[in-house]
């Protein structure tokens, strides 16, 4: 059991990160110190520079010949099985407006938690260093494989909302052009324009995969965890350490990282009518999804893994850690139910 002293430890940990919330909110609803285009000018600068280079500062520290590959694989199949949950709900849903939409939301609720911020400090205090080593090695892989597989959704959903735009004028353009031409021959006959919306999403399938891929290569978040891997994967193999000055340079912007984060945040929520934006209803989802959810998918990969004992109890309780920073820092970037996910 968690004692009081560890229990400070925790808060401790945290406060600091709710002070910068609090500054940011106070500085949008009651002081005006910024306009909502700054607002979202400074979410831009966190999710482009401030989460890379966290993200590239903590891979680049983490040892990736030690990891528990059990745990890993475990973490994995959960993720896994919220990714088909939501998958399922969309294609079920596929008939009804942002079906698609809320199914990255969905799997972002359920999959991604807040394991450096909180998850450390807590599991470290519960259960000790073998635990809140545990979590850093899920907080990697999330930063490695999840996070751009999550960046590569929203890419796409840009992609097609914009695609899906120009694949109906096109459409609408070549049924004017066959209704002109209908109307030339004296023809009454009846065109079906299924066909044409086809063709013309075909011919537009593999511009938009091309250029989403572009745009996610050009990503700072992912190539800095790609960076970072490597960096560690040399650096522990052979015993490298970067020059102090480089690692200045970069703890410089990675310090950054989380306080800006939730300053973003506090600004988000300080424009809002609401403090719980999204409503009631929505709200109660995003915690079913974050606090229920997530652990039970957790648990069925745990148990297809062979988890037992604390370790199966740590993985429990990493899933139903709060919602992780970035992500609300994505969605904000990318215009998606961002009052969702800070409210979660």
């Amino acid at each position: 059991m968690i004692a009081w002293g560890d229990i400070y430890k925790v808060a401790a940990a945290m406060a600091p990160l709710y002070f910068a919330l609090g500054l940011g909110y106070s500085s949008v609803r009651w002081w005006k110190f910024f306009t909502p285009e700054q607002c979202g000018a400074i979410n831009t600068l966190v999710a482009h520079f401030s989460m890379p280079f966290f993200t590239f500062d903590f891979l680049s520290r983490a040892n990736p010949y030690t990891m528990n590959r059990r745990v890993l694989a475990a973490d994995a199949a959960s993720k896994v099985i919220a990714a088909l949950a939501v998958a399922a709900w969309a294609h079920c849903c596929g008939a009804k407006a942002g079906a698609r939409s809320w199914s990255i939301t969905g799997f972002s609720l359920a999959a991604f938690n807040n394991t450096l911020v909180v998850g450390v400090p807590l599991l470290d205090a519960m259960y000790g260093g073998w635990a809140r080593d545990l979590v850093v090695q899920i907080a990697v892989v999330q930063s490695l494989v999840w996070f751009p597989l999550l960046l590569l959704g929203f890419e796409l959903r840009k992609a097609c909302v914009v695609g899906g735009e120009d694949v109906v004028a096109a459409v609408a353009g070549r049924r004017g052009v066959e209704s002109m031409a209908e109307n030339d021959d004296d023809d009454d006959v009846e065109m079906d324009v299924g066909p044409g919306a086809d063709v013309a999403a075909g011919i537009r399938m593999w511009p938009t995969v091309r250029t989403v891929g572009l745009k996610l290569a050009r990503n700072p978040n992912v190539y800095a965890s790609v960076l970072g891997v490597v960096w560690a994967l040399i650096a522990y193999r052979w015993d490298l350490r970067m020059p102090g000055v480089v690692t200045g340079s970069l703890q410089v912007m990675s310090r950054t990282g989380t306080g800006m984060s939730m300053f973003s945040m506090g600004l988000f929520m300080a424009q809002q009518e609401r403090i719980i934006a999204c409503g009631p209803g929505l709200a109660g989802l995003g915690m079913a999804l974050r606090f229920v959810a997530g652990p039970v998918a957790t648990l069925v990969g745990a148990a297809v893994f062979g988890l037992r004992g604390d370790v199966l109890r740590v993985a429990i309780i990493q899933a139903a850690l709060p919602q992780s920073i970035a992500s609300f820092v994505f969605a904000k970037e990318y215009g998606l139910h961002a009052d969702v996910l800070s409210t979660a």
